[in-house]
């Protein structure tokens, strides 16, 4: 190599400069997980719906407008806006499906969802996913219409989606102040269907 191609090597070296790389910051387990866990919220303070049950949703409300449209309407009474802030939720949840019901404390229903509603259909009913949208539903009702925060949970049959349910009650921003089994039990009571013979 000649001198000229030297200097020109070592000029071009004292130009670039090293920059040093930094390495990616490694995320706590803890902090990964609380961001699995935080989900998206409204307006409310309710989780986000799903994008395909928002649009089953809407599709029955469009359905229904339809319907009514040619039918002539009468005028409804304006009801008056009640606040109710205590109340009540009953959690039905059987092997086929998932029905909550939201009551003041006298037992008037608010609001109510079903996984049919929701538009789950046969096994997917019964699943505890259908039964958090389920929830959501009846929650998000309550909330906008009555104002509702504080519930006292009721939990009846042995369903799958009894926890995911009663869990949906706090993440909806409601306060549960308790939770409580009401699943019937037979004391001896009915006399068994005999015994099948094969």
């Amino acid at each position: 190599m000649s001198e000229d191609n030297k200097t020109a090597k070592k000029t071009d070296e004292k130009k670039i400069k090293k920059v040093p790389v930094e390495e990616p910051k490694k995320k706590d387990v803890e902090s990964e997980e609380f961001d699995l866990l935080a989900e998206k919220k409204d307006a409310l303070g309710l989780e986000e719906l799903p994008d395909d049950i928002k649009k089953k949703l809407e599709k029955k409300q469009s359905e229904k407008t339809a319907k009514f449209k040619n039918k002539k309407v009468r005028k409804k009474k304006k009801k008056v806006a009640r606040k109710i802030t205590v109340g009540k939720a009953f959690i039905k949840a059987t092997y086929n499906n998932t029905i909550v019901t939201i009551t003041d404390n006298e037992g008037n229903v608010l609001s109510w969802a079903s996984a049919g509603i929701a538009g789950f259909k046969g096994p997917k009913k019964s699943t505890p996913y259908a039964a958090s949208i389920v929830t959501r539903l009846a929650v998000g009702k309550a909330r906008e219409e009555y104002g509702l925060s504080e519930v006292s949970a009721y939990v009846k049959g042995v369903g799958t989606g009894r926890e995911s349910a009663v869990r949906g009650l706090n993440n909806n921003g409601l306060n549960v102040t308790l939770i409580k089994d009401i699943t019937p039990v037979p004391h001896n009571g009915c006399r068994n269907r005999k015994p099948r013979r094969v």
